[in-house]
């Protein structure tokens, strides 16, 4: 039986790749939605034409902070997918509405107390027999998955070190740059050393050698992982994670800029979204299509002699982007499929494992490689 699955910002840069991957299967119609309806037409118009989709695309005008429980009702969709960031200055109102509607809900929230807090409804989506998925994205999903799979071959599990490279010639969005111009220069907590300690976004300023992309600035960035991990990995003594910019002045231009926030100078960066956002494409000649990913962990081996594990992910030809794509595609192929037995609102974790992640990403330009050390 074919299902609707609405996706909320289907026209955005994530939106139109999971609507893409999706509208694939037989069982799956898919309903485009986002403020512009010429847009959502046209995206839905593009994906029809693929002689792979089996159902019509649909398109909708759709704003979540208007009338959107008339327009869910209007819809009747069994699975929605919210795309539409940022997420760190919502609240669960989509969320709500899809319970009241009766559809299981999944969003790409990269904000830390929003996906931490989505247990808050996790009573109500249990009453109603529906599953709530937030934070389906790399972190906490891909990161999670990561650790899971490595926990076992560690004695002691003491250290996560780990960060994200963008590539230059990448879409991004407005939504992805204002999320991280909203706490660029902000403090925020880590666990370091087995205390809770205060870093500031984008500072920490640090250089690290991916294999095959060469020398990338990394800086401190807040994402759920640091309200999560603790609490999921309690022997983790210390949790640092990173992301950073491919064109060097690019990554210390924004580094300088969030020390006026950090002394107070202004209030926050995330006004200049816009005008930041515009600028960067200015130096798309400078840099390429490729970014990394790395996961290192540390601890203790059944001996008690000191273990590392590395795990190193490159993506080229600009398919980076797609990586935070998978979860929510994987997990609207659960419920669809009626695969995932669970009820509730959770962040994403222990919902998808590292082979499957992994496996979902072949066919694309993505490759890597896992190295282990004992000392």
């Amino acid at each position: 039986m074919t299902q609707r699955v609405l996706i909320i910002g289907g026209y955005g840069n994530f939106g139109r790749f999971i609507a893409k991957t999706l509208a694939k299967e037989s069982n799956i119609q898919i309903i485009i939605a986002g403020r512009s309806l010429d847009k959502a037409k046209a995206m839905a118009d593009a994906i029809g034409e693929d002689a792979e989709v089996h159902n019509v695309v649909e398109a909708v005008s759709m704003d979540i902070t208007q009338n959107l429980s008339k327009s869910l009702a209007a819809v009747k969709p069994s699975v929605v997918v919210h795309t539409s960031g940022p997420f760190q200055y919502q609240a669960y109102d989509v969320a709500k509405a899809c319970i009241a509607q009766g559809a299981h809900y999944i969003d790409l929230a990269d904000g830390r107390e929003f996906v931490a807090g989505i247990s808050k409804l996790n009573d109500i989506a249990k009453a109603k027999d529906l599953l709530l998925i937030s934070g389906a994205s790399s972190v906490p999903c891909l990161t999670s998955a990561l650790i899971d799979d490595y926990q076992p071959a560690f004695a002691t599990l003491e250290s996560l070190d780990y960060g994200i490279t963008t590539a230059q010639k990448t879409t991004r969005g407005l939504a992805t740059t204002a999320a991280i111009l909203g706490y660029t220069g902000k403090a925020f907590t880590t666990l370091l050393a087995g205390k809770v300690s205060k870093v500031f976004g984008w500072q920490g300023l640090r250089a690290r050698q991916y294999q095959g992309l060469g020398w990338r600035l990394l800086g401190h960035c807040d994402v759920p992982d640091l309200a999560l991990f603790p609490q999921r990995y309690p022997s983790v003594k210390t949790i640092r994670f990173y992301a950073g910019l491919e064109i060097p002045f690019i990554h210390i231009t924004l580094w300088l800029l969030s020390w006026l926030v950090r002394v107070g100078v202004v209030r926050s960066l995330q006004p200049t979204a816009p005008l930041l956002l515009r600028l960067s494409f200015l130096f798309d000649w400078f840099g390429t299509a490729n970014s990394g990913f790395h996961l290192e962990l540390k601890g203790k081996d059944e001996r008690g002699k000191e273990k590392t594990i590395l795990f190193e992910l490159i993506a080229g030809s600009g398919d980076g982007p797609y990586i935070p794509c998978m979860p929510a595609i994987l997990m609207t192929k659960k419920i669809i499929n009626k695969t995932v037995s669970e009820t509730g609102a959770y962040p994403c974790m222990g919902f998808i494992s590292k082979d499957e992640y992994l496996g979902a990403l072949k066919g694309l330009d993505i490759s890597w490689h896992v190295t282990e050390k004992i000392e």
